[in-house]
């Protein structure tokens, strides 16, 4: 019985074996379908990316390891300059005006944006390669080596943009040139002169120079002349730029020493279409309007009166606005003297037209005067005039006096008919000038015709002579 049961389990053995061996080559390919199903399933779970635990690790986290010890950034004190206790250190400035965002004549200073770049050699960063190419980095790196400490003379803001990284680039080659170029916004003091203004010509700078080091440690210069300094087609509202020139100098401080300093120096010219409109305009306009007055009737007086004062306020409205945009400086401007000449005539109108209503008071007065009193006796004569009438005066009452040769001689005198004048004999000389006044006082309406032709000559003349000398 025994035998019959060992005999049957030889026989299932033998009948099983066949299928154990194909089911185990089969089970690579299962895990391998396996693994092919997880990572489809992966790339549709996280929107088409494979998930980085099935790869092997990114290559880019160990670039910049490498790159150090490329560089061997590890080995170094870069803390110092390169070639430290040696000679100075020759580093080229590059710029590349982007835009000139602003101008404020009330701050008297310029905002302008401007690619800067620094050009030196450090040995210490020199690295072999097969192919000569250089490497680029951003501002991860730059900040753990040594960098040129450039700033900008009279500044008062800036900052380096920082959208959507900062804007810095650092770029290294095998001989260790580097180059590195940053993005800068600054705002600088630019001293303005408005002796001129409106038809003024302003002349800015930006100085750059570095703050640590002097002439012996570090030494800037232009790296291509006349053409380190490039601009992009620049338009500003109000001015127009002549001139964009680059100059080198040195700036000495009495605790530190002589410092090398680059100049970027541009000239503005201003457009004078815009204050033509906006002030020479409505000024002319208002001394012209002025001159309406004389054409009206001098009986009109709040016509007249309410002309005068109404350009007299808007004048005074032009002035104060152009002084609230300007700074307050301690001499006078040409737009100065353009409008407070232009108020004078202004005002010169209105006291016209008191002397007019004056002097037609005046006549009236004494044609009333002539009207009321048609005769007088000498009393009254006398008191009207201050003068003695001597048909109207009896002198009988007084005795007569006895003919002498002398009065004989001074009676025949002034009955002589004889005109010359003897030597020494003091004339009485004439005043047309005070008969003239009179005359005018005596029509006064002739005032008015006057001031039609005066007025705008004057002006006529007073404009030839400012255009002549400031435009």
């Amino acid at each position: 019985m025994r035998v019959a049961f060992l005999a049957f389990r030889l026989m299932c053995l033998a009948w099983l074996w066949p299928v154990t061996q194909l089911n185990s080559s089969n089970l690579p390919n299962k895990r391998r379908h396996k693994e092919l199903y997880l990572g489809e399933n992966t790339k549709q779970k996280h929107g088409g990316r494979v998930d980085l635990k099935l790869k092997k690790l990114d290559s880019t986290k160990s670039l910049l390891i490498k790159s150090e010890q490329l560089l061997r950034i590890e080995d170094h004190d870069f803390a110092m300059r390169p070639g430290f206790g040696g000679s100075a250190l020759p580093v080229g400035i590059d710029v590349q005006v982007e835009s000139i965002d602003s101008i404020s004549e009330v701050n008297m200073d310029f905002t302008m944006t401007l690619y800067l770049r620094h050009y030196w050699q450090d040995d210490r960063l020199a690295f072999p390669s097969s192919n000569n190419k250089s490497r680029t980095f951003d501002a991860r790196l730059v900040k753990k080596i040594w960098v040129p400490d450039v700033f900008f003379v009279h500044s008062k803001r800036s900052f380096i943009h920082d959208t959507t990284m900062e804007n810095i680039m650092l770029r290294v080659y095998p001989d260790g040139n580097i180059l590195y170029s940053v993005r800068i916004t600054v705002t600088a003091l630019c001293s303005m002169d408005f002796s001129s203004f409106p038809l003024d010509t302003q002349n800015c700078s930006l100085e750059l120079e570095s703050y640590a080091y002097n002439e012996n440690d570090l030494m800037l210069y232009w790296k291509n002349g006349n053409d380190s300094l490039r601009t992009d087609e620049i338009v500003l509202s109000q001015f127009f730029i002549e001139d964009f020139q680059p100059s080198f100098g040195l700036a000495f401080y009495s605790s530190t020493g002589w410092y090398n300093r680059l100049y970027i120096n541009f000239i503005l010219r201003r457009h004078i279409f815009f204050f033509m409109l906006q002030t020479y305009f409505p000024t002319m306009l208002m001394v012209m309007l002025s001159w309406v007055s004389f054409w009206i009737d001098r009986r009109a007086v709040p016509a007249r009166v309410s002309l005068g004062i109404t350009t007299v306020l808007t004048m005074s409205t032009i002035i104060t606005g152009v002084s609230a945009s300007m700074p307050q400086v301690s001499y006078v401007k040409a737009v100065d003297i353009y409008l407070w000449a232009s108020f004078l005539f202004v005002f010169l109108s209105v006291i016209e037209y008191a002397a007019v209503n004056y002097f037609t008071t005046v006549e009236e007065m004494k044609k009333l005067k002539r009207a009321k009193i048609p005769t007088f006796n000498a009393t009254e004569a006398m008191v009207f005039d201050g003068c003695f009438h001597d048909n109207d005066i009896d002198l009988t009452s007084f005795p007569e006096v006895s003919s002498t040769p002398n009065t004989e001689r001074n009676t025949q005198t002034r009955n002589s008919t004889v005109s010359a004048p003897t030597e020494g004999t003091r004339l009485r000389r004439k005043h047309p000038l005070k008969q003239n006044l009179s005359f005018i006082m005596s029509n006064s309406y002739m005032i008015d015709s006057y001031s039609r032709v005066i007025f705008p000559l004057a002006y006529l003349l007073f404009n030839i002579i400012y255009w002549s000398m400031y435009a």
